[in-house]
């Protein structure tokens, strides 16, 4: 009868531990979203933090979770495969230059990506880093309609703006802090109040801080489209 009960406590045993590995094995490591593979941190200052997600073709950048509200900017989009924990794939295609908004600090999310094309995905991204709105009031832009509105919310507005060779862009006022991320690259000219005008070559995924109170035209002094995203904050 010992023996008997012996027998038993073991296999009880090795089935609880069986069990625990099979929930072990079926439940995948979940990195935070700056360590996760393909997600480079490349900035950061009190009020952002600038992700490059660049997902090589044929490559999973593994299961991850967001918690920061984030804007974002597919500069080289591609075929990919998406996996929210515990919920089926869904195939994605989406078109360059796409300006997307989470609100991940309402609702965080945990999932895997997957390029499944033959060309890089790559996004860039600007976490918030300040938990609430209404720090600052940004500009309408309504005065110079190059500067087309493509997000609108409690968090953050941004405007594309597109220049073809030889084309300008009059003077606008940014009123809060921001982020610029270039789509299509080319020779810019800069021009502000009281300083010299500012060649620049702007290249696809380039990002720069912008500080508020700058006043500012652009104009496309190359022989290529340009096209960039300007993020205010609010």
């Amino acid at each position: 009868m010992r023996s008997l009960l012996a027998a038993s406590f073991v296999a009880f045993t090795m089935m609880l531990s069986f069990s625990a590995h099979a929930e072990e094995a079926a439940s995948p490591a979940i990195m935070a979203v700056e360590k996760t593979p393909f997600h480079v941190p490349v900035f950061r200052n009190d009020l952002v933090r600038m992700l490059s997600v660049y997902i090589p073709a044929g490559r999973t950048s593994p299961y991850h979770t967001h918690s920061i509200d984030q804007a974002s900017v597919f500069v080289r989009p591609a075929k990919t495969r998406a996996q929210v924990l515990g919920e089926p794939p869904v195939d994605r295609d989406i078109i360059p230059g796409t300006v997307a908004f989470a609100d991940y600090a309402k609702k965080p999310l945990t999932h895997q990506v997957s390029n499944i094309d033959s060309e890089p995905f790559w996004l860039v991204g600007a976490e918030i880093m300040y938990p609430e709105p209404g720090r600052f009031t940004p500009s309408s832009r309504a005065e110079v309609p190059d500067y087309k509105l493509v997000l609108d919310n409690d968090r953050i507005r941004a405007w594309r703006i597109v220049l073809e060779p030889g084309q300008s862009a009059a003077a606008i006022t940014q009123k809060a802090p921001g982020v610029r991320i270039v789509v299509d690259g080319g020779e810019l000219i800069q021009s502000e109040a009281g300083r010299p005008d500012q060649n620049m070559i702007l290249k696809v995924g380039d990002f720069f801080w912008q500080d508020a109170g700058a006043t500012r035209a652009v104009r496309n002094s190359g022989a290529s489209r340009i096209e960039f995203v300007e993020f205010e904050l609010k």
